[in-house]
């Protein structure tokens, strides 16, 4: 007698995706597969109809003969290895009466057309049910123009807060938890349990039913939990702002207003940033060659205007991909034989502010953004607070210079410092490097000019052409000496020896506790510092380096130079 089969009733955990149609109308379930899947070698298309649910299924994948890492274990041990690999992928696409839906298992995502991806479903739901003290693992980025993402991960659950996320420049991409309390399948009725749940921006992974009724009952639980006007307390900062897929419709529809900004090289919504991997070796940087092609122009200062040229000529919707074939390189010294980084694309390098009818969404550094409701609201009321405390020192006008025998301004920075130190017990530090053994390169430059009161005065000229790039590297500037100077005993001893030389009464000698850090920014024209005259990755930047300053005992104060 044939064994009984084992009954296929219960729970599997599975990725679910929730789609969305342009205007909300029809579509055939093919047109939201990537198209070569549904035809290429291997894999198969069908139809299939059940309880309440009609859909199309989508299975297959390539199997190799050999898996790739054979060759390389041969070469390491000598003995012939020879296993097979094949990399399933499964995609099932829904129309039930509450939607459209894809289960996507193994790697099935990827056959997937992002572009009518909901992007909003998986931290829609995680922000509204995750259990208060059950978040096991966050990973966000940061929106700072350098794209870093960050993760934290627990052993077992706590609240959000224990993970010390910056609720403003942290953008929250991934978020795993348990929940309880919710009619699912996998945790009925009666029975004290949770279960756990992986949430990104589009995707929902949990133990879903495997019949038609059941799943669609769980399908239900998920979309009530969804609709609840409201994010839970603890969790309202990660609907402030999320990154979006470039791929995705908001990202497709954002670019093609984007493409139209790029047509003016003046345009009050696009700036520059520096890139990561620029970060380190901008300051110091002498010279930039920009190419496309046989094309190269050779700068003293990048600017916006000059980058753009290379896609002046660009129709719209290529003028983003051909900023992409644009490389830019830094060099730190004035004949361009001595590379200051790795070359990077001009794409890289655009900041824009992009408004969509009534939602506002950030390109930063090719990644899109979207600002949830309040989050601007938030972060201009804490900037105001901030940008409306009294100076506690005085810095003098900057006026413009004539030009030297490189074209450049007279009156650079050096001019300025100095200007700033002439004034009675101001201290120029200004390329007074300090170099250790931990600073064994160009060493570490604590501060421009040293105020009498023991403010650390940090200055940067940022015009409009040169964007979030100058005030990205200025706050950095800041954040770093003051923790160097926090917890590095011989940067320390140094620095207080170099301020001893000069005047040996001075206070920061016998006082070394509260620090104050001053930024001192010369706008364009000279023009008032406000939250409307600082783009948005620059106000992120600031607030995240002056909260990282408080917590160092150290005051932060934004100061305009005046022309």
């Amino acid at each position: 007698m044939a064994a009984k089969e084992k009954s296929s009733t219960g729970t599997r955990k599975s990725t679910l995706h929730r789609l969305t149609v342009p205007n909300g109308g029809e579509v055939e379930l093919r047109t939201l597969v990537r198209p070569h899947y549904l035809d290429r070698p291997g894999y198969q298309v069908r139809e299939f109809a059940r309880e309440g649910v009609t859909g199309l299924l989508v299975n297959g994948g390539i199997p190799r003969d050999r898996a790739d890492w054979c060759p390389a274990v041969e070469r390491i041990t000598g003995l012939e290895v020879n296993e097979r690999n094949h990399s399933a992928a499964g995609l099932v696409l829904m129309r039930t009466e509450r939607g459209l839906y894809a289960l996507s298992y193994g790697v099935g995502q990827h056959m997937l057309d992002p572009y009518y991806r909901d992007d909003e479903f998986g931290l829609e739901f995680a922000t509204r049910c995750l259990d208060e003290d059950g978040i096991i693992r966050v990973r966000n980025q940061i929106m700072d123009g350098r794209g870093r993402v960050d993760e934290y991960s627990v052993a077992r659950g706590e609240r959000i807060d224990g993970f010390g996320l910056d609720r403003f420049g942290a953008v929250v991409r991934r978020i795993c938890g348990t929940v309880s309390g919710i009619p699912l399948t996998s945790l009925p009725s009666g029975i004290s349990k949770h279960v756990r749940v992986e949430c990104s921006e589009s995707t929902i992974k949990l133990p879903l039913a495997t019949t038609p009724e059941e799943f669609l009952n769980d399908l239900r639980a998920i979309e009530e939990v969804c609709s609840r006007p409201d994010p839970l307390p603890e969790l309202g900062f990660v609907d402030r702002l999320r990154t979006m897929d470039n791929r995705s419709r908001k990202a497709v529809d954002a670019q093609a207003v984007l493409e139209r900004m790029l047509a003016d090289p003046t345009h009050p919504r696009l700036t520059l940033g520096v890139p990561e991997s620029c970060q380190e070796g901008f300051g110091s940087a002498q010279a930039f060659r920009i190419s496309s092609g046989s094309r190269s122009i050779d700068v003293t200062d990048l600017d916006l205007p000059v980058l753009l040229e290379f896609v002046s000529d660009k129709t719209e919707g290529e003028r983003l991909k051909a900023l992409g074939q644009v490389r830019v390189v830094m060099f730190s010294d004035d004949d361009l034989k001595t590379p200051a980084s790795a070359a990077t694309t001009g794409k890289e390098w655009l900041i824009a502010d992009v408004p969509v009818e009534t939602v506002r969404y950030f390109y930063g550094h090719g990644k899109w953004y979207e600002v949830g409701a309040g989050f601007l609201e938030t972060l201009e009321e804490e900037l105001r607070e901030l940008l409306g405390k009294s100076a506690s020192v005085q810095l003098p006008a900057w006026p413009k210079g004539v030009p030297n025998a490189k074209g450049r301004d007279s009156h650079d920075e050096d001019w300025y410092n100095k200007q700033a130190a002439g004034q009675e017990g101001y201290l120029l530090f200004d390329k007074k490097n300090i170099v250790t053994d931990k600073f064994n390169g160009g060493g570490l430059e604590v501060c421009d000019v040293l105020g009498p009161d023991n403010q650390l005065i940090c200055v940067k000229k940022a015009t409009s052409s040169n964007g979030t790039a100058p005030l990205n590297h200025l706050f950095a500037q800041a954040v770093t000496a003051v923790e160097t100077l926090r917890s590095d005993k011989a940067i320390r001893s140094a620095f207080l020896g170099q301020v001893a030389d000069r005047t040996p009464e001075h206070r920061l000698l016998s006082d070394f506790g509260t620090l104050k850090v001053v930024l001192g920014i010369l706008l364009k024209d000279g023009k008032e510092i406000t939250v409307d005259s600082l783009f948005a990755f620059a106000q992120v930047s600031l607030l995240q380096s002056a909260r990282r300053l408080r917590a160092m005992n150290a005051e932060v104060e934004v100061v305009a130079i005046r022309r």
